[in-house]
């Protein structure tokens, strides 16, 4: 019996009904209104792929009046991360453009020079997508580290034919196809020695398992896969540039 105001007693079966059921141990709210969380656990798979998935379902689901839906967790920490790497990608491309003029003074070899990240990265590119890797903060690091390497050879290769070409100033076009040779052969060794010092120090990051391996191989896999595409840019595509940018330049008297 419940005591009423009036003094009387009131049963109370007459107030409510009563009944044992499963309900919530805990209800919370937010902005006003009850949220209830659901915690998922992923494994196997990356986050983004496992998102656009669940993002796909979540559409095609229909909520009733009042109830909405909103993801949280470690997804709105990589948004927030991939809105920071909208800003730092293109900030760090333009800090290798300024440093590259600084250090040449010439908008064409700057501009050579930063051709070799497009076509170094190329690589990186297949092998995400062969390995099932969705863009992820730990992939675009990959490919920030990938272009400083693309760079970074690029800028070599470049020097070596230069000083070929001060060494023996080119009297025609044959000279000057000759000189970007040897400065080109001049970085095989080199080049494939940097090339398998790079894989075999990163080899071991894909046979290992344990806390924040899975984002390590994201990072690795990148410079992995540009590596094949770094050395084809650096011993074929920067010499081949080259020579269509200086025979012009170059007088041919045997022509």
């Amino acid at each position: 019996l419940v005591p009423s105001s009036s003094g009387a007693s009131i049963p109370l079966a007459n107030l409510a009904a009563i009944r044992v059921a499963e309900g919530p141990a805990m209800i919370t709210s937010e902005d006003a209104r009850l949220q209830g969380w659901v915690f998922v656990d992923i494994q196997d798979r990356d986050i983004g792929g496992y998102i656009a998935d669940l993002q796909a379902k979540l559409k095609a689901m229909k909520l009733p009046a009042g109830y909405s839906l909103k993801l949280s967790g470690q997804f709105e920490q990589m948004q927030e991360a991939n809105a920071r790497l909208s800003i730092a990608i293109p900030a760090t491309l333009l800090i290798i453009l300024t440093l590259l003029y600084l250090h040449f003074g010439r908008w064409d070899r700057t501009l050579l020079i930063m051709l070799a990240v497009p076509f170094g990265v190329t690589g990186g590119f297949w092998w995400v997508w062969l390995a099932g890797y969705n863009m992820s903060v730990a992939v675009a690091v990959g490919f920030i580290a990938l272009a400083g390497i693309a760079v970074e050879t690029a800028i070599v290769m470049l020097i070596y034919i230069d000083h070929q070409m001060r060494d023996h100033p080119p009297a025609d076009h044959a000279a000057l196809i000759e000189n970007i040779k040897h400065g080109a052969v001049q970085r095989v060794r080199p080049k494939l020695m940097t090339v398998s010092v790079i894989i075999l120090g990163l080899i071991p990051i894909f046979l290992t398992e344990g806390p924040g391996s899975d984002v390590m191989r994201r990072i690795a896999l990148p410079m992995v896969g540009g590596m094949v595409s770094t050395t084809i840019l650096t011993l074929v595509l920067i010499p081949v540039l080259y020579a269509l940018y200086m025979i012009p330049k170059t007088p041919n008297q045997r022509g």
